[in-house]
């Protein structure tokens, strides 16, 4: 057969065993044609031939979580620019969240995301909100939404505010199988710029405690108990919200949850230096929750490794820690950071990191049934080649989105995203 693309002598983790093997890869017509063992001859032939020289190929990582600011707020990012910096990171696929300017709640916004998203570098999946205008009172229609094209729904950004709206959409989403997206906070709680603890009377600052997020996680996954539907927690970033999604799922609720790389690599402690840099929402937490995370991660409560993508501008971040707006990106280090601080301490193999970043969230989704989240013949060819060991130092020049706004840069890493195809076509290429 003649390939589009021919990737030789790569390492592709198998599927059932998790064990790294080297072969090659056939790509035809936007799909993964063959994974051949290397010992297996053929004459083979391709358009174009890539070399593997030792680097993994790994599927295209699919990001739940993801504020691409458009419409409205594009000085921060944009369709476009948020999907360049996604495939930097490897990302194929993103969810972004409905919080713009006008709010994702209409068939006219959808339609404007869809038609910018044609042009992106990676796929784009339109998250519409609960309510209208994510303020909590009137539940939007979501069949129709899902008709004009939504994803999934959510009022992320914040909750929703009171449980008898969320009933009536969790009713609906049960009887049409859709999926709801919940940001869990008591908004009661949440006065404060960084986790209330230590380092909170530290720096003499207002602290956001965590039952603030474990109230929202125990309400939302008791209104997902009540009415059967498919519920994802958003952010899990205590020890608390953790051991409520564990206890749900030995009790039939039918709960997902995501976590974001910064809640087990970094802690609290990490805001004395990193300022409003590491000010997000969840806040950082403790030493003891980012352990619990991992626990998660590993044991399966955690079902998936998303990023939060917040961009704000340098200015939007220089206000300092109390005024400065939560959030950070996390596109284009997600991968690297997850494979530093997870795989390379020995907490987690590199196939269950797959399963975090690229099956799970395409299960989650359904996007398991359109051939994503997988290397097996016949999948989509959505793809990233990896370089691991390798020292990475992230630089502010190297980002490729429009905001800058991360405590990773200048953090060294021991992974390097080399090139991301989607479709079979790349869409990106490290500079070496």
């Amino acid at each position: 057969m003649k390939y589009d693309i021919l990737i030789n002598n790569i390492r592709r983790v198998d599927s059932l065993t998790g064990a790294p093997v080297i072969c090659r890869v056939g790509v035809k017509d936007g799909r993964i044609a063959a994974v051949i063992p290397r010992d297996q001859r053929g004459d083979d032939s391709a358009e174009t031939v890539i070399e593997g020289r030792g680097r993994y190929i790994l599927p295209g990582f699919i990001d739940l979580h993801v504020h691409l600011r458009d419409p409205g707020y594009t000085y921060k990012e944009d369709i476009i620019s948020g999907s360049h910096a996604a495939a930097a990171g490897g990302v194929t696929s993103v969810f972004c969240m409905p919080n713009t300017d006008p709010v994702c709640d209409s068939a006219d916004v959808l339609s404007y995301i869809k038609k910018r998203a044609k042009k992106a570098d990676c796929r784009v999946f339109p998250v519409a909100a609960i309510t209208r205008g994510l303020q909590s009172r009137e539940v939007n229609d979501l069949v129709a939404l899902k008709a004009a094209g939504a994803c999934a729904f959510s009022d992320d950004g914040k909750p929703v505010m009171t449980a008898s709206p969320l009933r009536d959409a969790m009713r609906t989403a049960a009887a049409e199988d859709l999926l709801i997206m919940s940001h869990c906070e008591e908004l009661s709680l949440a006065n404060g710029s960084v986790n209330e603890g230590k380092i909170s009377k530290l720096l003499g600052l207002d602290g956001i405690p965590n039952i603030c997020e474990d109230i929202g996680v125990l309400r939302d996954i008791a209104v997902a108990a009540d009415t059967g539907c498919r519920l994802h927690i958003c952010h899990v970033s205590t020890r608390g919200a953790v051991e409520a999604i564990r206890q749900a799922k030995a009790h039939g609720v039918r709960v997902t949850a995501e976590t974001c790389p910064h809640y087990f690599a970094l802690t609290d402690e990490d805001v004395v230096f990193y300022g409003a840099m590491a000010k997000m929402n969840p806040p950082l937490r403790s030493r003891d929750d980012a352990k619990a995370i991992i626990e998660g991660l590993r044991d399966g409560t955690l079902d998936c490794i998303s990023t939060d993508h917040a961009p704000h501008s340098d200015e939007e971040k220089r206000a300092g820690i109390e005024k400065a707006p939560n959030g950070i990106i996390g596109l284009q280090t997600s991968f690297i950071a997850a494979y530093t601080y997870l795989v390379v301490p020995g907490h987690i193999a590199l196939s269950k990191l797959i399963e975090l970043m690229s099956y799970n969230p395409a299960k989650i989704t359904g996007l398991d049934k359109q051939g994503l989240g997988s290397l097996e013949v016949g999948s989509r060819a959505d793809f990233a080649l990896v370089t691991l060991g390798v020292e990475n130092t992230v630089t502010k020049t190297a980002l490729r989105g429009k905001s800058a706004n991360t405590p990773f840069v200048g953090m060294t890493f021991e992974a390097r995203i080399d090139e991301t195809y989607v479709e079979g076509k790349r869409v990106f290429k490290v500079e070496q």
